[in-house]
């Protein structure tokens, strides 16, 4: 079973994720992606709060891609938080995580400000580091 919450928040709007995201859940969250789109370009970066994220295939990882390009259009951008050790793993294998923007939690997602970071690392003692992009 797979539930997202879209809500407004200060700094940004924040999507939390619960369950898993895969093909028969992503159109919940390409719906709450449109939600997310709707807000003003001021109202900061969205962030998807992955902590009760229990699993996501590559149909969840197209959607999240497809939202990250969505909001690219309107110069804003997609910033994943608290993102579980299973999902870390196939973002590594699969080089997503060069691609996205992944924070230990959602405060520091959204303490970075509305630019968009270069590439970021997560440790899960320090806070995210931009990275150098490898040219290939």
């Amino acid at each position: 079973m797979f539930s997202v919450q879209v809500a407004q928040e200060e700094r940004g709007v924040v999507l939390v994720l619960r369950g898993e995201l895969d093909f028969d859940s992503m159109v919940q969250l390409d719906e709450a992606g449109q939600q997310a789109l709707a807000q003003a370009p001021d109202a900061g970066p969205v962030v998807a709060d992955c902590a009760a994220l229990a699993f996501c295939d590559s149909s969840g990882i197209g959607a999240l891609l497809r939202l990250m390009q969505r909001l690219a259009e309107q110069d804003r951008v997609l910033r994943l938080a608290g993102v579980p050790a299973p999902v870390a793993r196939l973002f590594a294998v699969t080089g997503l995580d060069q691609i996205f923007e992944v924070y230990p939690d959602r405060d520091r997602a959204l303490a970075v400000g509305r630019e968009r970071r270069d590439i970021v690392t997560v440790d899960s003692d320090e806070p995210a580091q931009p990275r150098e992009r490898q040219n290939s």
